[in-house]
């Protein structure tokens, strides 16, 4: 397979799933797949740890976007996992030489072309291998601006690795496709569907969960100064920004997505409401910037009022979403 058709996308998930399709005749870009996926979301769980510090998530679980796209537009894809390593690489390898796109979930840290300071242990990064070169693997991985190659130990590692959300070795394959005609003649309502499952997330009635979890984690920045030391401030606040700009796409950058998404809905289902929707999302993921770079500054020079201003910026992003969220679920 020579001059393959790489994409270079914000997110993995919705990148791969992206890609596939339209290696299969679906024009569906990642805003398209992420949508359709309804996989916009915000998620405080402080009993999940990551590095001492609770889980803070702006997109639904790993695999979601890939299993919901396939639901929503009918399709079906072969999925393998393995015990063995080995069976693992004559899987993959069975598959390329019968002409196969393969989808492979990976971990980080052990994938050699990824810039030594961009590798962590985190075992939920997709990519696709398209062919084989000698020793090497031919991979299109959304995040790299242009395919890149990975010698087979390295692959194999990447694959295998143990720990949390551990692939063993997971590889998938578009399998039986329907017509593209037919997925583009039900598209608008597939559209319509997918908004009103997003919105029943964003405004589900839990408190760790959506609109009312952005709710809980602004409370809890107001109640630092009164509960934690200075040190620990710092250490929250940073690590929100982290989760919020480096991990993924971020929370901002997911909002830029489904805003794009949104345009496009517009155009597919003859709905100017979903523009102007589109158009608030958008300041919307402005405002989680300015968030981000409001924790940022407390971090660096803490004020005394920071975090009741801050507190107080995330309760009005927390508005400004159920609003949208609220309108969306009418529109659908």
């Amino acid at each position: 397979m020579t001059d393959f058709p790489h994409q270079h996308t914000a997110h993995c998930e919705s990148g791969v799933m992206s890609t596939l399709l339209q290696y299969h005749g679906y024009p569906l870009n990642e805003a398209m797949i992420f949508g359709i996926a309804h996989a916009l979301t915000f998620v405080w769980l402080p009993v999940v740890k990551l590095n001492g510090m609770p889980l803070v998530s702006y997109r639904t679980p790993p695999r979601s976007i890939i299993k919901r796209t396939c639901r929503a537009l009918g399709l079906k894809l072969s999925v393998q996992k393995f015990a063995r390593a080995d069976d693992g690489k004559t899987a993959l390898d069975n598959a390329l030489a019968s002409g196969k796109l393969v989808g492979l979930q990976t971990s980080v840290y052990w994938l050699p072309y990824f810039p030594e300071q961009m590798r962590f242990h985190f075992n939920a990064h997709n990519l696709l291998v398209y062919g084989r070169d000698g020793d090497d693997y031919l991979i299109s991985d959304p995040v790299f601006e242009s395919v890149q190659r990975c010698p087979s130990e390295d692959l194999q590692r990447a694959r295998f690795a143990k720990g949390a959300l551990a692939a063993k070795g997971m590889m998938y394959t578009l399998q039986v496709p329907r017509q593209p005609e037919n997925a583009a003649a039900e598209l608008p309502a597939v559209i319509r569907r997918a908004i009103g499952k997003n919105a029943r997330q964003m405004l589900a009635p839990v408190f760790f969960v959506g609109v009312k979890g952005i709710r809980t984690v602004a409370q809890n920045i107001e109640k630092l100064p009164e509960k934690h030391d200075e040190k620990y401030q710092k250490l929250f606040l940073g690590h929100l920004v982290r989760m919020q700009e480096e991990i993924g796409t971020g929370g901002a950058g997911f909002r830029y997505i489904y805003a794009y998404f949104l345009e496009q809905a517009a155009q597919i289902c003859g709905e100017p409401a979903f523009q102007a929707a589109s158009e608030t999302m958008t300041a919307i993921g402005d405002a989680w910037r300015q968030f981000a770079a409001m924790c940022v500054k407390q971090c660096k020079k803490p004020a005394p009022d920071g975090c009741a201003k801050i507190a107080a910026f995330l309760r009005g992003i927390a508005d400004k979403e159920e609003a949208l969220w609220r309108d969306l679920k009418q529109m659908k």
